[in-house]
């Protein structure tokens, strides 16, 4: 598997507590959207095909999330082949703005340093165009509402989106930018399934104080690694 991919999967892997802990409110929003099982013992077969529809639910909506990050991921590699290309920006300085990225991501998830709240900010003006339309699709009770909504949250301002951004900034191409967004949306994908079908015992342990922070550090650790790859390349 190429490095760049599987980057993108363990910053996903890593990051996916930030996801619960900090931007709770997408799987709040889906666990919300979501019929509710219906208030009777767990082995009946009316509760076990809610159940069922639920996961199937949640399954669209991060289908639809992924989807999302890949198009996010296109948009942005094609921006940076079209830079490096046209304006001569060489592609290890922009592995080494994404490096730096990392590490502002770590310190940020982290909760040391919380100057990615600006870049955030940056996309909270689109978002308020965007986040009207996920009042048509609710109640979710569709797979087709479900992958809906998935796209339309996929966009939501995150830190840690715009963070794996940047590996898609310096791919090369709008290929390489999407797969990259797709790892790093399956490395995200098992704590949000885990939220929305209501395992609360893994959300116990990623929104641990130490845990975040063990991952906020292997990030940054990531980073600086990162940062002497991209310098190699650069000079």
């Amino acid at each position: 598997m190429n490095i760049d991919l599987f980057s993108a999967f363990i910053i996903g892997i890593l990051g996916s507590g930030h996801c619960i802990g900090m931007c709770g409110g997408i799987s709040t929003m889906l666990t919300s959207a979501l019929p509710q099982s219906i208030n009777l013992p767990d082995d009946t077969e009316t509760t076990k095909r809610q159940k069922r529809q639920n996961i199937l639910l949640a399954t669209g909506y991060n289908l639809g999330r992924i989807l999302s990050y890949s198009l996010l991921g296109a948009i942005v590699g094609f921006t940076g082949s079209i830079t490096a290309k046209n304006i001569g920006v060489p592609i290890a300085g922009l592995r080494l703005i994404a490096a730096i990225f990392l590490i502002f991501l770590g310190l940020y998830i982290g909760q040391w340093l919380m100057w990615l709240n600006k870049v955030e900010n940056i996309g909270k003006y689109l978002w308020r165009f965007i986040s009207p339309y996920s009042k048509k699709v609710i109640p979710v009770n569709t797979a087709r509402k479900a992958v809906s909504l998935g796209l339309i949250w996929g966009w939501l301002p995150c830190g840690l989106v715009y963070s794996t951004l940047t590996w898609s900034l310096a791919s090369g191409s709008a290929y390489t930018g999407a797969a990259i967004m797709a790892c790093f949306g399956l490395g995200t994908l098992p704590a949000l399934m885990a939220m929305s079908i209501g395992v609360v015992q893994f959300k116990q342990l990623v929104t641990q104080p130490a845990f975040r922070k063990s991952m906020a550090i292997a990030i940054i650790i990531y980073g600086i690694y990162s940062i002497t790859i991209a310098y190699q390349l650069l000079f």
